[in-house]
């Protein structure tokens, strides 16, 4: 009978433990709230952008054929936004986006922003600066090297180059 209360009562620890576990995003400390049922994470993202802005369509539906749910947001002054949120302002992208916590500024490819997804890094987001006419938006698909860079309280570093 002893046997019986010891292993129920580690076997509701583990499950209470796993429960926790599972309840904050690694690194971040904080609830998540964007996992689905099934365990994957929401591919919603907003983007503020020039309304007269045709890469920032075009790039939304990018991202829209790679699976994101996009909101666009009309805000002439994005440049500001983007500045407000940590955007170093030698780094600026033709937009801004926000998805998952993370500040994500210009035509910065999926695989980029899904990678930064996985990894959670202690970074306020990523950017790539300027309107490439090789990346996304600009291009019908990514070509060639782009340098995107990750922005925070440690300062500016190169985040991917490829």
């Amino acid at each position: 009978m002893r046997k019986l209360v010891i292993v129920t009562g580690v076997a509701i620890l583990a499950v209470a433990g796993s429960a926790a576990f599972t309840m904050f995003a690694p690194g971040k400390g904080e609830a998540q709230t964007n996992v689905t049922v099934a365990g994957e994470r929401s591919k919603s993202i907003t983007i503020y952008r020039d309304p007269n802005c045709g890469c920032c369509d075009a790039y939304g539906e990018y991202l829209e054929t790679n699976g994101y749910q996009v909101t666009r947001v009309d805000d002439r002054d994005f440049d500001k936004r983007s500045v407000a949120a940590g955007v170093p302002e030698q780094g600026l992208g033709c937009h801004l986006a926000e998805i998952d916590g993370y500040v994500v500024s210009g035509l910065v490819p999926a695989e980029i922003i899904e990678r930064m997804l996985d990894e959670r890094p202690d970074i306020t987001g990523i950017t790539l600066p300027g309107m490439p006419p090789n990346a996304p938006g600009m291009a019908r698909e990514k070509t060639g090297t782009l340098k995107t860079y990750a922005f925070g309280e440690d300062g500016i570093a190169v985040y991917a180059n490829e």
